[in-house]
């Protein structure tokens, strides 16, 4: 009976960290796609409107990835 608690608190904690690293890594995601299209709106002025586009289309997807992530790990964790 121990052995199945502490099976199932390993599961959760490991779901947790799973989460968490999905978290950070979509921060440090966006935060190269923001660093990237600002570069290169100073770069092009004139292309700013294509670029702001295609940076919040590739943001939606990152997050949609981490989203994911996260429904797996909560998946993990109840299932």
């Amino acid at each position: 009976m121990m052995d199945l608690i502490s099976l199932l608190a390993v599961e959760g904690g490991l779901a947790g960290m799973g989460a968490g690293l999905a978290a950070i890594g979509a921060g440090i995601g966006i935060g190269k796609i923001g660093g990237s299209a600002l570069e290169a709106m100073a770069r092009q002025p004139e292309q700013a409107g294509d670029l702001r586009a295609n940076m919040i289309v590739a943001a939606a997807l990152v997050e949609g990835a981490v989203f994911f992530a996260i429904v797996v790990c909560l998946l993990v964790l109840f299932v």
